[in-house]
């Protein structure tokens, strides 16, 4: 009975800590995009093709992650949907002509690598990515 109520207690602060962790997706963005955040709405509208540009004006062009949790992460904590729905809503817009689908790569190391060296490009990637020659954006 004892090891049952340890085994309990013990899930349920674990239960209580994984609310508290911090999300190990962040966004990435060409050096020369100028805004140094962005908004949760304003990354949702560029990354369902709703929009091209910031609040601030500056223009962007989203990059994906093919798969993997880092993509699942951010597509719940940002855009609100799983990689079906988004990319049934992405294949919407490119079949009514209305958007072209973004560039998806393999690895975080190739977002990085495509973000450093695209004006405007913007991503994302595990926090624990190596991601010298691009800037990281604050979500707010």
């Amino acid at each position: 009975m004892k090891k049952q109520l340890f085994a309990l207690i013990f899930a349920l602060g674990a239960l209580a800590l994984a609310g508290k962790v911090q999300a190990q997706a962040i966004v990435i963005a060409n050096p020369g995009v100028k805004a140094p955040d962005v908004s949760k709405s304003d990354l949702r509208d560029v990354f369902t093709g709703g929009a091209t540009s910031l609040k601030d004006g500056s223009q962007v062009t989203p990059v994906l992650l093919k798969s993997g949790g880092t993509h699942d992460e951010f597509l719940a904590a940002y855009i609100g949907k799983n990689d079906t729905a988004f990319r049934a809503g992405w294949r919407s817009l490119v079949f009514s002509g209305q958007a072209t689908m973004p560039k998806s790569l393999d690895s975080e190391a190739a977002v990085v690598e495509f973000v450093a060296h695209n004006a405007g490009a913007i991503g994302y990637i595990s926090r624990a990515t190596p991601h010298e020659g691009v800037k990281v954006l604050a979500v707010r």
